[in-house]
């Protein structure tokens, strides 16, 4: 559910960790159920094997976990696990649990990305954990040898034939994780990446855990609250959907609000139409834009090295609408397509050619892995409507009233034509773990009204709302006002005494 994941989104001594060899186990590290062989494993931490983590001081190791938790004595997988330390071990307080969304964006560079913008209060304050889910990453992958980097990037565009290709694609996409990993798909479930995450909690010897969490990682945030409420210190949930429709309807939502964030884009170009050349009104603007879809219908744009045609461009407006910052970006990135479109010679901006790179990278990709660990997971938690029937006519509906998003977020999911429903389904939401909820009003991915039922859920939560369109507030968004309210909770444990606004 970040901006990029989509195609698909930290501590001390090792002794401090964990008992040394011979030393009592802590009560908290013994659960007689089975699984006190995972919880008392040693963590070797060394450096990462990514350059880039490895440089800002971020430390990996594998933990082993049951592939299921109900079996513990059964086949056991790998993941990946990264920590930042405390910046001051005298200050320190426990770990920061994270996770960066997705479902299946890589996790662990999210430990510096936090780090980075935290107050250096909340930085003594903990060690900040990062963790790629199962099947992820550097986790025991899924491996399902999938061509593509989203089911999104096919849109069933304009024509009968756009879906029936829209369907081959997601038959295939299901059919290859069931005939490559029929043994691991369908353990992927939120609910036992929560367990997964509270067997770390034990190794690293602690007895209650911190969380933040942004977009899906609101989810399993949610999702560990509700089956591990006693474990929770304190508990972030940025940009959160409504846990009761995701994924089918909160992908669904995601038109509407897509389409909102296309008309403030086209808003804010009619009004810089000197720099920018879009069209003079709001109006005009917009209509450029689906111009330019319908024309690509007819002939692809080559820009890029890529031939965009109308099944691909909506993935690549969705991808750039996440923010209002990156207006800028976008207007300009419009204008070269619209050029391009001209038969033009146009100069690629770096993020629109690193953006297309993302979506068209193929099999063997990181990209085309991690959506096959999304897919999973996306599949392991929820069924969704078999009848094709169903997604025809949703596609079609949407057409009026979405004309640009529509066939994007109504498109067959490909856990349509899954082999078996899921195993271990999303638990409910709802429970008075305290929590600190941050939400921008003009959200495209996750929207408001979602969140507010996410609020809900968590009865004994706090709202901070933004008034942006933002999507992943704390990280990518930066405003005083979250980022303070934020750090005063994570590190003196002081949620707001009532919903509040900041002002943007």
């Amino acid at each position: 559910m970040k901006r990029i994941s989509v195609l698909s989104l930290v501590v001390l001594s090792v002794a401090a960790l964990g008992p040394a060899a011979g030393a009592p186990v802590p009560a908290s590290r013994s659960g007689g159920d089975g699984l006190d062989r995972f919880r008392n494993q040693s963590v070797d931490w060394g450096v990462c094997a990514d350059a880039s983590l490895a440089a800002s001081g971020t430390e990996c190791a594998h933990l082993t976990v049951p592939l299921d938790h109900g079996r513990p004595q059964g086949r056991t997988i790998r993941i990946a696990v990264s920590r930042v330390a405390s910046a001051d071990p005298a200050r320190r307080r426990g770990i920061l649990q994270t996770n960066p969304g997705g479902p299946g964006a890589r996790g662990l560079g999210m430990p510096a990305d936090l780090r980075r913008v935290m107050s250096p209060g909340v930085a003594a304050a903990y060690d900040i954990i990062g963790m790629d889910t199962r099947g992820l990453g550097g986790s025991t992958p899924v491996g399902c040898g999938l061509g593509r980097s989203s089911w999104l990037l096919y849109a069933p565009g304009a024509d009968r034939a756009g879906f029936g290709a829209a369907v081959r694609l997601s038959r295939e996409d299901a059919r290859r994780c069931w005939r490559n990993a029929p043994g691991l798909v369908p353990h992927l479930s939120t609910r036992n990446i929560a367990r997964d995450m509270d067997l770390v909690r034990a190794v690293l010897g602690e007895r209650r855990t911190s969380w933040f969490g942004q977009s899906y990682g609101t989810v399993l945030g949610a999702t560990y609250a509700q089956m591990f409420p006693h474990r929770v210190d304190r508990l972030v949930l940025d940009s959160a959907p409504d846990p009761a429709e995701y994924p089918l309807r909160m992908v669904r939502r995601q038109g509407p609000a897509n389409e909102k964030a296309l008309d403030d884009l086209a808003r804010w170009a009619a009004s810089r139409d000197g720099v920018y050349g879009l069209g003079t009104t709001p109006a005009a603007v917009r209509a450029g834009i689906e111009r330019v879809i319908a024309r690509a219908a007819q002939e692809p744009i080559r820009i890029g090295g890529h031939r965009i045609s109308d099944h691909e461009l909506p993935l690549l407006l969705y991808l750039s609408l996440v923010d209002d910052q990156a207006n800028p970006e976008v207007a300009g990135m419009l204008r070269v397509l619209r050029d391009a479109a001209d038969g033009q010679a146009v100069i690629v901006p770096p993020v629109l050619r690193a953006t297309l790179d993302l979506m068209f990278a193929g099999a063997g990709s990181r990209q085309a892995a991690d959506y096959a660990a999304q897919l999973a997971m996306i599949c392991a938690d929820a069924a969704v409507p078999r009848d094709l029937g169903h997604y025809r006519r949703a596609v079609e509906r949407s057409r009026r009233s979405q004309p640009v998003f529509g066939p994007l977020t109504h498109t067959p999911f490909p856990c349509a034509f899954w082999e078996q429903e899921p195993l271990q389904p999303l638990i409910p939401i709802g429970n008075r773990v305290p929590a600190l909820q941050i939400q921008a009003i003009r959200d495209p991915r996750t929207t408001y009204a979602s969140g507010l039922r996410m609020h809900r859920a968590m009865r004994a939560s706090r709202l901070v709302t933004l008034p942006a369109r933002a999507h992943t507030v704390y990280l990518n968004h930066p405003d005083d006002c979250v980022r303070h309210t934020v750090d005063t909770y994570l590190l003196h444990g002081t949620l707001p005494a009532d919903d509040t606004r900041c002002p943007g």
